[in-house]
Parts: C-alpha cells; sequence; structure tokens
C-alpha cells in the first residue's frame, strides 16, 4: 500500500470538513476501501468523568463494544499507555476483546489534542501480522491531521 497516495485525500476531507462525525466517517470509509487489510476501521474517544471510551465513527461489521473501560482490551491499554499498540497476532494477547472471531491482528493509535489523548483510531485485519512501522507512520499522520479539527 502506497501510504503518500492516500494522505492528499486525508488531508482534503480534514480540510473541506464542515461536520466532525460526517469527516471521521469519511476517514474511516476511505481507509477501509482503501487498504485491503484494514477490515474494521473506527474511532473510540476518552469520557474522563467515567474513565471508559465511547465507540464514534466507524467502517466495518457492527460491534457490541461501544463502551470500552480504560486499561481493558487494546484500546483500554492505550487510553491508559498513551502509546501506540501493534498485535500482530491477538490470539497471543491476554487482555484482547474479540469483536469478530475472524479478526486477527490489531493496530491502536492515540489521538492527542495539546498533548493530552483524547481517543484513538483502531484498526482491526483480518490478516495475521499484516502491519508495519509504515502503517504505524501513516495513522499517526492521520491522528495528527484530525487533531487540528479538535
Amino acid at each position: 500500500m502506497n501510504f503518500e497516495a492516500l494522505k492528499p485525500k486525508i488531508t482534503n476531507l480534514i480540510s473541506n470538513s464542515s461536520a466532525l462525525n460526517e469527516t471521521l466517517q469519511s476517514i474511516c470509509d476511505v481507509l477501509k476501501t482503501s487498504i485491503d487489510y484494514y477490515d474494521w476501521v473506527g474511532f473510540y474517544f476518552r469520557d474522563g468523568t467515567t474513565e471508559t471510551l465511547k465507540l464514534g465513527p466507524y467502517a466495518g461489521a457492527p460491534t457490541d463494544h461501544t463502551t470500552i473501560p480504560f486499561g481493558k482490551g487494546i484500546c483500554g491499554q492505550v487510553a491508559v499507555s498513551n502509546q501506540n499498540f501493534v498485535v500482530p497476532d491477538v490470539s497471543a494477547q491476554d487482555n484482547y476483546i474479540s469483536c469478530n472471531i475472524n479478526v486477527k491482528s490489531e493496530i491502536v493509535i492515540p489521538l492527542f489534542v495539546d498533548g493530552k489523548n483524547i481517543g484513538q483510531i483502531d484498526i482491526d485485519s483480518n490478516t495475521l501480522n499484516p502491519f508495519t512501522k509504515a502503517d504505524e507512520r501513516f495513522l499517526e499522520f492521520v491522528c495528527q491531521s484530525i487533531a487540528t479539527l479538535l
């Protein structure tokens, strides 16, 4: 995948944004349709009063995981650690929350605004170990670009 070719699409969606949720949904749709091993793409946002993550826009199969406690699952761990988390094989993770039996790997990148982790992009793949450093760098770009809207 040529992530450089996708960057202008993401930048264009953000620069023409008139509604945050519609823009986030469009980003999810573009990522899911453009990258063949991105089978589920979504955003979770921090609710600091309840120490949970709330599901935002997403593209892919519906999920029952609309609220995730901090520390639970890969997303909940990123809410606490503030670090990227790449899971090549979800079956090897003790603290993994299964959203779909077909998911083999996951990548979660935190979304920072003014140095504070306010959410994250979460991507599930039905392919074992597809994520590379290039995915991480590209998704960091996506999150940094989205932060300009928040």
